[in-house]
């Protein structure tokens, strides 16, 4: 029999004085409590209960064996209790990784309403470039862009990260505008050295094919806003997330190149240590992110940041 059981049917005998009251209080036959108290009794070597026509009572070693019971069920009933309050609300630390231009321009105002959403839950977000090896930073969720390299981390797709081909519309005023991914080679261009290829532009023109563009120029960076303002400076052409370029391409402070000429989009991914039991606060952060990642999400995002 379960000992956990027993002591809960044992306490109940207890504090209602009758196997009968107990079975109809816990629902159970009067046969299935005897059963249970003379397994507990079983059990621990010693009589807990002294029977008589008039009911039960306690004797010394039931009293004392009673008190733990208690003791031991009421801890039992707060943990269960701190589960579901726990269910019911979000709280403690969510740690949260991602890059720095990301983080800035997407994930901390998407943030901002899930917080205000669960106010008892405390937000550590932790913006940069390198890789951040989740287990080794107690890092509970990370917000990253391309592949999964690590099949043994948890993960959840959220959508497409998609990239555009810009210039400052004065460097095109001056150089022309490049028409066809050969032309690139005559031009300046800044070069984002974390993905998409380095100095090679992957393009797909509009029949399907693939074209693989060498271009060089004199900036070279992993840095996201840093190639946005060398790009708006009429620097050279650059290729940037759309959630980067979208505003100053609205602005007119950017114009798009060779729109005809599609870039690889990044996925975008949350991430965890382990796929098995993910704590409720990450799963709740994913469910609430998936939407915000749907269609044209950087033009809403940057709506969002104007606001």
């Amino acid at each position: 029999m379960d000992q956990l059981a027993g002591m809960r049917i044992f306490a109940r005998v207890v504090e209602l004085g009758s196997f009968s009251k107990a079975a109809e209080d816990l629902l159970l036959s009067q046969s299935t409590v005897t059963k249970n108290v003379a397994w507990l009794e079983a059990h621990v070597g010693a009589r807990l209960l002294n029977r008589n026509t008039r009911g039960v009572s306690l004797n010394e070693a039931g009293g004392h064996y009673y008190e733990r019971c208690k003791a031991i069920l009421h801890q039992l009933d707060e943990a269960d209790g701190l589960i579901r309050r726990s269910g019911a609300e979000l709280d403690g630390t969510l740690r949260i990784s991602t890059s720095v231009a990301f983080g800035e321009s997407v994930v901390a105002p998407l943030l901002l309403p899930f917080m205000r959403a669960h106010p008892r839950l405390r937000i550590d977000l932790s913006c940069e470039d390198g890789f951040v090896d989740l287990v080794a930073r107690n890092v509970d969720l990370a917000l990253r862009l391309g592949r999964l390299a690590d099949s043994s981390l948890g993960g959840r797709y959220l959508g497409a990260n998609p990239w555009v081909m810009v210039a400052a519309p004065a460097y095109l005023a001056e150089r022309g505008r490049p028409a066809a991914p050969a032309e690139l080679r005559a031009h300046d261009c800044i070069v984002y050295s974390s993905v998409q290829g380095d100095a090679v532009w992957q393009l797909r023109a509009p029949g399907g094919e693939s074209h693989a563009a060498h271009v060089r120029g004199a900036l070279r960076s992993n840095n996201l806003p840093t190639l946005l303002t060398a790009a708006r400076d009429g620097l050279g052409v650059a290729i940037l997330p759309r959630y980067v370029a979208e505003p100053a391409l609205s602005g007119g402070g950017l114009s798009q190149v060779m729109a005809e000429y599609t870039l690889p989009d990044q996925e975008i991914y949350a991430v965890f240590p382990s796929p098995k039991l993910v704590p409720r606060k990450v799963s709740a952060l994913i469910r609430y992110l998936v939407p915000h990642f749907q269609g044209d999400w950087w033009r809403r995002a940057i709506q969002s940041r104007r606001e």
